[in-house]
């Protein structure tokens, strides 16, 4: 590879985000600052849309099941790339909790209003690939990309 390819893929923005565990209210303030900070980029409504979806979705999911986590956004020339990433339970069957309306959520949350097992499904319908990282016991990594072109 050569330099100038180097150079063409490294990201033009990175954002970092902690995603603070267990409040509900701060739950999806990553997703705003990128979808304003995507905004002043110009970038098409239908795209910033995709981008705050997967994100809150993550985000959500990151207080639900995992006490938090971190979200990293870099923005390419040709695309968006999220990674969220915490040190919760795992997932134990990723399969299963890609299936709509799977939520292992409590009763609790359940009852404010989350845990719908639309978070996955969801991710994947509005990112262009998606792969998940998954080890019981030790943490979860998810990784979106949408195409800006």
């Amino acid at each position: 590879m050569g330099l100038q390819e180097k150079v063409a893929n490294e990201p033009m923005l990175v954002y970092h985000f902690d995603i603070d565990g267990d409040d509900f209210s701060s739950a999806g303030q990553a997703s705003v600052v990128i979808k304003n900070n995507l905004r002043q980029l110009g970038l098409s409504p239908e795209i910033i849309k995709r981008v705050s979806i997967s994100m809150y979705e993550g985000e959500i999911n990151m207080v639900i099941h995992a006490k938090g986590g971190t979200a990293d956004v870099k923005v390419y020339e040709d695309c968006i790339e999220i990674i969220l990433a915490d040190k919760g339970p795992g997932i134990k069957d990723i399969e299963q909790a890609m299936q709509e309306g799977f939520s292992t959520a409590s009763d609790t949350t359940r009852s404010l209003g989350f845990g719908a097992g639309m978070g996955l499904p969801n991710m994947k319908r509005y990112s262009d690939e998606m792969h998940i990282d998954s080890v019981v016991d030790v943490g979860t990594t998810v990784t979106m990309k949408i195409n800006i072109a």
